[in-house]
């Protein structure tokens, strides 16, 4: 379990270097919105490498300042509540206190991972990025979304869905005929 998102891409970079022969895009929702474009970033510092797009989804800017006061040290029924509100995860799994248990840890470092995620401003990638935000998204407002555009100097585009934060499940067609058209001139 990792709690420091710039020390997991570090990570995730050297795991996947040797798949990175190709052409490559990263799509992350929500926390994995910051990872992806962190991962991006690491590459090119790392390795002259950047994907040929990005797609981050339902993820605040990286540089818009956090808002709300971090959740992953609440106390362990206040943090289920507050999962509960992101309206994510599954009742059932909610309502079963062995598998909540079980959960908690990583449930803490998630939240750890992107509420403790700082910023530091570097060079816009030169990939082109592709955003999506939920119409009715009460934690990632439009604005936040659109701020993106400053940390790439290729094309930028978003696109709102309707649905909460978590969108990306009700509109996964649309997600994955948006991704496939973007990428299609880079399939041989």
């Amino acid at each position: 379990m990792h709690s420091n998102l710039l020390a997991l891409t570090k990570i995730i970079a050297r795991v996947i270097r040797p798949f990175l022969d190709l052409p490559f895009a990263f799509f992350g929702h929500s926390m994995g919105a910051a990872i992806a474009f962190e991962l991006s970033r690491e590459l090119r510092r790392s390795d002259s490498l950047q994907p040929v797009h990005l797609f981050p989804s339902g993820h605040s800017a990286p540089h818009c300042p956090r808002e709300k006061q971090p959740t992953y040290n609440l106390p362990e029924q206040e943090l289920i509540e507050k999962v509960r509100e992101m309206n994510g995860t599954p009742k059932e799994v909610l309502d079963h206190p062995e598998l909540m248990q079980m959960m908690m840890p990583l449930l803490r470092a998630d939240f750890e991972l992107i509420e403790t995620y700082a910023y530091l401003p570097e060079a816009a990638l030169r990939c082109p990025f592709t955003v999506f935000g939920g119409l009715q998204d009460q934690e990632v407002p439009r604005q936040r979304l659109e701020e993106w555009r400053e940390h790439t100097t290729a094309t930028f585009s978003l696109r709102m869905l309707p649905g909460d934060h978590f969108f990306v499940h009700t509109a996964k067609p649309l997600i994955n005929r948006v991704l496939a058209n973007e990428l299609y001139g880079y399939i041989k």
